[in-house]
Parts: structure tokens; C-alpha cells; sequence
């Protein structure tokens, strides 16, 4: 019986991981979710909309223009953070990792996760900056998602630097 009950709880680890990897919406289970991209969009969006209503038709109209805006603002956002799919990056860099100049057998693909993500999250299409621009706000992401736990950022550097120029060079 324990075993039967083990045997479950890694049947749905497996799950829970492969959810993990398609990225999936949580109330559709669509793959390459972007709740952070939607959300901002959302908030921007709704802000903004409703400060215009609330010039033109008073407290009602700001009411009406933030839930208007707010839909509006999170199918931009969702449209925007779709230009980088975390989805496909996270596959590519979960098989090529290895392959790259500076990889270190002393660390797994989990290590250079947060490096990777932080690299590809800093890219902004409205920008088109290069890495250089963009470094510091990687590594603040980085040191925030507690990259810094699993490696220094020395070793971590090439691999968001690599991520970042890859989805700079998709959007070109």
C-alpha cells in the first residue's frame, strides 16, 4: 500500500513538472500562459482608462473606464510578454545548456534556470537595447528570484547574457 501511495505521489510530481514546462494558463491549462504580462498590461491599462473616464463622466465614468481599460490593458500585456514564450525558451535552454562555453559540471540546469530566465524576462521589444543596457536589470532579477543561492553571479552572467541575445536576436 505505501508503495501504491508512492508510486502516486510521483505520478503526480511528473504532472505537476510537465505543467511547469508548457507553461500552462491556470484556469484554461492553455500552454504559454503570461499571467505577469497580462497582469501589468491589466493594471496599466485599467489605470489609465479610467483616469480619462473620470475626466469626462465623473466617479462612474472612472469606475467603468478602469474595468474597460483593465481588459483591454491585459490583452496588451498578454501580447507583449507573448513576444518572449517562457515556454520554448525553457525547453531550448533546458537541452542546449550543456553544449554551451560556459558550462561547469559543478552545476545542473536547475542552478542556471534562474540566470536564463532573468536574461530572457529583461528583454523588452519596445527597446530593442542590448545587453549592456539591460544587464543590471537581469541581475536584480536574478538576485530576487534567489539565483544567487545556487551560483555567483560571475558564473551566472553568460548564461543570462546568452538568453537575452538570443530573444534580442528572434526580434530583430
Amino acid at each position: 500500500m505505501v508503495a501504491r501511495c508512492k508510486a502516486d505521489v510521483e505520478k503526480e510530481k511528473k504532472k505537476e513538472h510537465d505543467r511547469d514546462l508548457r507553461n500552462e494558463d491556470p484556469v484554461t491549462g492553455t500552454p504559454g500562459s503570461h499571467p505577469v504580462g497580462s497582469g501589468l498590461g491589466a493594471a496599466l491599462g485599467g489605470a489609465a482608462t479610467g483616469a480619462v473616464a473620470g475626466l469626462a463622466a465623473g466617479p462612474v465614468g472612472t469606475v467603468i473606464g478602469t474595468i474597460a481599460g483593465g481588459i483591454a490593458g491585459g490583452l496588451a500585456g498578454k501580447a507583449v510578454a507573448e513576444q518572449v514564450d517562457p515556454t520554448v525558451e525553457t525547453t531550448h535552454w533546458r537541452e542546449e545548456h550543456k553544449n554551451r562555453p560556459y558550462y561547469k559540471d559543478e552545476y545542473e540546469y536547475k542552478d542556471y534556470e534562474p540566470a536564463y530566465r532573468a536574461g530572457w524576462a529583461s528583454f523588452d521589444p519596445a527597446e530593442r537595447a542590448d545587453w549592456r543596457q539591460r544587464e543590471q536589470l537581469a541581475r536584480e532579477r536574478w538576485e530576487s528570484e534567489g539565483g544567487h543561492l545556487a551560483m555567483p553571479w560571475e558564473d551566472a552572467r553568460s548564461a543570462a547574457a546568452d538568453a537575452y541575445n538570443r530573444v534580442h536576436h528572434q526580434h530583430k
